[in-house]
């Protein structure tokens, strides 16, 4: 597997000066990244470059397209924005193919029938304290957030509150897809004993790929929507929002907040 050219990408990159009345300001890097799968095109997202094999792996994963660590690189045309992922067997539903822009997650499904991926119901016994829980949004790194205000971020917490990785992007699902997939090319999926957060509003694409990712805890600054708060209740996810330093509130499965 090559190298990712960007592993934990500095605020720099991530970042472009654009000029305004009176000023510059720094703002998110938005760019397309064609993903292959086994020489074959499979999507494009639009994502803020850095971190791309971990990516590629997150969503192919996500998508429940791949389930073990795949060999990621960077393709000879268009290197900088194109990502080769090889993994024998593994293939696409027949004519499903994506594109989805940093503000979606299932943009460019066909069908209603695509939007769902299947995921165990998650049995998981870690317990995380309240006021933790609370506290997890305010103990995410977000260095390039803090420069342009632009970004979104998913962090991996034990649950001592060690962060243990932590990506941003200009896409909420490119950020978790970037997190899980670092953990499945470390091949430490799932995530039965670790707490996902995120650092705006919990939709439903990202209950749902953090039950593929078998993680049991989800929490976020923002709220929750319907679908949401269904989705983890089905599967057995501990889902919390508001988490504002002091309080939280949460949704499903309480019994693992002590």
């Amino acid at each position: 597997m090559g190298e990712d050219p960007a592993p934990g990408v500095a605020a720099e990159a991530m970042l472009a000066a654009v000029t305004r009345d009176g000023g510059v300001d720094e703002v998110a890097v938005e760019e397309p990244l064609e993903i292959r799968l086994n020489g074959e095109p499979i999507a494009v997202t639009m994502r803020t470059p850095g971190d791309d094999f971990a990516l590629a792996a997150g969503f192919l994963h996500g998508e429940g397209i791949i389930d073990r660590p795949p060999a990621v690189d960077l393709t000879e045309d268009l290197a900088a924005n194109t990502v080769e992922v090889t993994a024998p067997g593994a293939s696409p539903p027949a004519a499903r193919r994506f594109y989805t822009s940093s503000s979606c997650g299932v943009c460019g499904k066909g069908a209603l029938e695509e939007v769902a991926v299947n995921a165990e119901r998650i049995d998981s016994e870690l317990r995380i304290e309240r006021a933790l829980l609370a506290r997890l949004p305010d103990l995410l790194r977000q260095p390039a957030f803090n420069r342009s205000g632009g970004l979104h971020a998913t962090g991996l917490f034990t649950a001592a509150g060690e962060l243990l990785a932590v990506s941003e992007d200009v896409g909420r699902h490119n950020a978790m897809d970037k997190v899980i997939g670092r953990a499945l090319l470390d091949d430490a999926l799932p995530l039965t004993d670790r707490v996902l957060c995120v650092s705006g509003r919990l939709a439903f694409e990202l209950v749902q790929k953090a039950a593929v990712a078998g993680a049991p805890v989800l929490v976020g600054v923002g709220a929750p929507t319907s679908l949401a708060v269904e989705l983890a209740e089905d599967r057995g996810i501990t889902l919390a929002g508001f988490a504002r330093g002091t309080t939280v509130n949460v949704y499903t499965h309480p019994e693992r907040v002590a």
